[in-house]
């Protein structure tokens, strides 16, 4: 299904014979212009390839940068529950008496601990972490 278009005549008789030095000025201006014409297409196919590349890169980057998002929201959207649950556990503290008060005024009563950490394996793990660091 190529189709090709039939050469002029003036240009037949030119190229169907051994290669002249006497070509015309215009045939010759032609070439040279369409050899640079192909010159800039093959640096702009270049550079469009680069372009491409850096475009990838960008995507990878704001996919990273999208999941961080979704990351840092999650975990702004929990603060609210954390707040709410330090408050409850505030307003659950037993109330001094006068005279406790007057007596201790430095020491002010805490909540509640919310969150227990087993300590039976700290010796451990910081001799764990003491002896990476020494490598």
């Amino acid at each position: 299904m190529s189709y090709s278009r039939p050469i002029p005549s003036h240009l037949r008789s030119q190229s169907m014979g051994p290669p002249s030095t006497g070509q015309s000025p215009a045939l010759l201006a032609r070439i040279e212009e369409k050899k640079a014409e192909l010159a800039h297409l093959k640096e702009l196919q270049a550079l469009s390839a680069g372009l491409a590349d850096q475009m990838q890169m960008l995507e990878q980057k704001l996919s990273t940068l999208s999941d961080g998002t979704e990351a840092v929201a999650t975990v702004l959207s929990n603060w609210h529950h954390v707040l709410r649950t330090i408050s409850m556990a505030s307003s659950k503290l037993a109330k001094p008496k006068d005279d406790d008060t007057k007596r201790d005024d430095a020491e002010v009563p805490l909540p509640q601990t919310l969150v227990r950490i087993p300590t039976q394996h700290a010796g451990l793990i910081a001799q764990t972490t003491s002896g990476s660091n020494d490598e």
